[in-house]
């Protein structure tokens, strides 16, 4: 008898997500490509290798596009778990180090923004670029034109980790050890080519645990 993937109501915690993983070839359907990104990520957070490795027979544009998705998805939690620690008070300013002072781009003419509202309109922002028909309106082919939009948003995308590095190191690794996300999202970003080197400033150490190396 076929299992069914899906959870039913009523389900267990313990029982949620109980199937086995499934092959991205033999997985149907228009979401095809985010339910083989969230399985990978449930199975195995910290094999970010194998979770970046798009499948031979992947539109490439999907698959960096259902990748931004799940990179705003789970940067959302990241704020939620900074709430009452990364306050307007404590910060002011969106900052990494203090050598950069960053402006927020979610206004009309860019702007200082406390770190906290920072992170939340860059999060909006980018949710709405995402949505946009006229550049995305499909989940089964991107045109080449449309991922300039994608790698528009990567550069603000990582100041989110670099403040929580640089002023909020406790959260950031807990953060980190428990979703792999910074290690994910800079290995993504550095296979696809979509930031400049330069601009990496979180150390490997700081992402990369004894058993994050999986190939």
């Amino acid at each position: 008898m076929l299992k069914v993937r899906r959870n039913r109501p009523g389900t267990r915690s313990a029982d949620l997500w109980s199937w086995n993983l499934e092959d991205y070839p033999n997985m149907p359907g228009p979401f095809a490509v985010q339910e083989y990104i969230q399985e990978l990520i449930r199975v195995c957070p910290d094999n970010v290798k194998r979770i970046c490795e798009p499948p031979t027979d992947v539109d490439i544009g999907v698959w960096q596009y259902e990748h931004m998705r799940q990179f705003i998805l789970e940067l959302n939690l990241l704020i939620v778990s900074l709430q009452g620690i990364c306050t307007p008070t404590a910060c002011p300013k969106m900052k990494a180090t203090d050598d950069w002072l960053y402006l927020c781009a979610s206004h009309k003419t860019p702007q200082e923004c406390t770190a906290i509202d920072y992170m939340t309109h860059t999060l909006d922002h980018a949710t709405s670029l995402m949505q946009n028909n006229k550049n995305f309106n499909s989940r089964v082919s991107i045109p080449p034109t449309s991922i300039k939009y994608l790698m528009s948003i990567v550069r603000r995308l990582y100041r989110l980790f670099t403040h929580t590095y640089f002023h909020h190191r406790e959260i950031f690794s807990e953060f980190e050890k428990q979703t792999h996300l910074c290690y994910r999202f800079t290995e993504f970003v550095q296979r696809f080519d979509m930031m400049q080197s330069k601009l990496f400033s979180i150390p490997t150490h700081a992402y990369i645990f004894e058993d994050s190396n999986k190939e």
